[in-house]
């Protein structure tokens, strides 16, 4: 168990959690745009204030570390690993779209989601592209992160006929082109600081921590100088 500071920048929303053995101790997010350099800072500060009024020392940073804004993980990353060095507490990289799947699971509680539904997060790369993987309800992973291009025969070959949900603020722009159905669209789930916390409490447990110095977000460079891949050719050995 301990007391994590939470950092996610990865989109427009800047979010900050400060949580202790899983539980939320204070948490703030602002979506009035990509202010990060502005807002980030302050939000890290009150955090760090409610640890100080309750006596606590902090044990670890986490931050979301893509794939996302190049510029919102870069900002994120850059406070996070100065924190680190000045308080001397490990760093925690917690993975993008393992977050916004968390996000969307918070919000569906209470609803019944099949074991073999598709969840798909999605961030939004411009015009029809996002950043996607696949998962499973119980968070098991089935792609690695990729940018996809979007069209009408996009996910046309997964198997079964459970339901694919998409979220995450490159969904809305999604929900209309893509023919597989059924297919369901959960705009509520947002990307924020406190979806973190059950992932970076249990990765500090494992001890799963970054090296500081050398530490990059995932900026999905691989894919750049490439056309993306359709998703379901990931798949066929699932």
């Amino acid at each position: 168990m301990a007391l994590i500071l939470n950092i996610e920048t990865a989109t427009d929303l800047c979010s900050v959690a400060l949580s202790r053995d899983g539980e939320t101790l204070y948490a703030v997010c602002h979506d009035s745009g990509p202010s990060h350099a502005v807002r980030l800072g302050v939000a890290v500060d009150q955090a760090l204030h409610v640890a100080e009024q309750a006596h606590l020392t902090l044990d670890a940073v986490a931050v979301s570390s893509g794939p996302g804004s190049y510029t919102g993980l870069r900002i994120g990353v850059s406070m996070a690993k100065g924190l680190c060095y000045g308080l001397s507490v490990p760093l925690i990289a917690v993975p993008t779209l393992q977050v916004l799947t968390r996000a969307f699971l918070d919000c569906m509680q209470g609803q019944p989601l099949a074991s073999d539904a598709w969840l798909c997060p999605m961030i939004d790369a411009r015009r029809m592209e996002v950043y996607t993987a696949l998962f499973r309800p119980d968070m098991t992973q089935l792609s690695q992160p990729q940018a996809l291009i979007v069209d009408e025969h996009s996910f046309s070959t997964l198997e079964g006929g459970a339901p694919l949900y998409i979220f995450g603020n490159g969904a809305a722009k999604c929900h209309p082109v893509i023919a597989r159905r059924p297919l369901v669209c959960e705009p509520a789930a947002r990307l924020t600081a406190q979806a973190m916390i059950p992932l970076s409490e249990a990765a500090f447990t494992a001890g799963r921590a970054e090296d500081v110095a050398y530490f990059e977000p995932f900026y999905l460079k691989e894919f750049q100088a490439t056309v993306p891949v359709k998703i379901q050719h990931i798949l066929h050995s699932h």
